[in-house]
């Protein structure tokens, strides 16, 4: 909840500021807590933030240690990309193409250096990432979404197909293009074929009219960007696609499984990252589903003719 590059800290949360007195600080938690509470008209899952910030900044204990790890409060770890362990498990997984979350990392750390203006030693040090532009964060975050879907899927089983960081953009040049250019994830199994984008906004999210909102949003428009994203895949390769899907991590979204309806004539799905799995196997209400001699002729044509960025 708090371990994204993008969260708000348990201050903000609070609505106070990280230099604030005991007394202020509880102040300010009961106020929140009266306002967020659901049975006041207030929002659960900010109702829950709010909780969990007093749990990390409401005892002077807590809070020098939360002060310590500079506003993030939980052991978090921002290096690379882990493949899994296929030494302490051995069940068959699926094959896998790709890196995922490469591009981004790339991008964050050179642009990390740019902003600098001098070489890091550390890009991910805590410290560093909380004083980084939001931009940077957003990278930062968004490359670690990738990495934590990839992990939740590969362990689908070898019925299973994954693809990571797609090229959906003539050039794959990091310096003409943008993550727009890139489908984060392609999933082909014998529920379907679905695109799957990878995303943190860095909060609690909802939904109008087929879209995913947010005050941290922007304009940003993910499900627009997702389905464009299918479409070029679909046009180059080939292929028909089953559905498609946003993954977001577990404390954004109020319950597991958010159905968008179709939009452009393909399922939509938001999906709480650790349901992702299950979602998958089962398939997605009203998705196409694939077998036969038809799944391995849009694994072999996505193998062929996607291209991985």
């Amino acid at each position: 909840m708090f371990d994204s590059p993008l969260s708000a800290s348990a201050y903000e949360v609070l609505g106070v500021a990280s230099t604030s007195g005991d007394d202020d600080l509880r102040r300010a938690y009961r106020l929140r807590l009266r306002q967020t509470h659901p049975d006041t008209g207030g929002d659960a899952a900010v109702f829950i933030r709010v909780q969990r910030a007093w749990e990390l900044v409401g005892t002077p204990e807590g809070r020098a240690a939360y002060d310590r790890s500079h506003g993030i409060g939980v052991e978090t770890e921002w290096g690379g990309w882990r493949a899994p362990d296929t030494r302490r498990d051995t069940r068959p997984r699926p094959k896998s193409y790709g890196e995922p979350g490469a591009w981004r990392r790339a991008r964050y750390v050179a642009l990390l250096q740019e902003w600098a203006g001098e070489e890091v030693a550390d890009p991910y040090a805590p410290a560093l990432v909380r004083a980084a532009p939001r931009e940077l964060k957003r990278l930062l975050a968004d490359a670690l979404a990738e990495e934590g879907t990839a992990q939740t899927v590969a362990g689908l089983g070898m019925g299973f197909t994954l693809w990571h960081g797609v090229a959906v953009a003539a050039s794959a040049d990091a310096e003409t293009t943008d993550a727009a250019d890139r489908l984060d994830h392609i999933v082909l199994g014998p529920s379907g074929l679905y695109g799957v984008m990878s995303a943190d906004f860095g909060g609690v999210v909802g939904f109008r009219r087929g879209e995913i909102t947010g005050p941290s949003l922007g304009h940003r428009a993910p499900v627009t960007t997702l389905l464009a994203q299918i479409n070029t895949v679909a046009r180059t390769a080939r292929v028909r696609f089953s559905g498609a899907i946003v993954a977001l991590p577990d404390d954004d979204l109020s319950q597991a499984v958010t159905p968008l309806g179709s939009i452009r004539g393909l399922p939509v799905v938001v999906v709480r990252r650790s349901a992702l799995p299950l979602l998958l196997r089962k398939g997605m209400p009203g998705a196409r589903v694939i077998g036969g001699n038809e799944l391995f002729d849009i694994r072999t044509r996505l193998i062929q003719r996607s291209r991985l960025a």
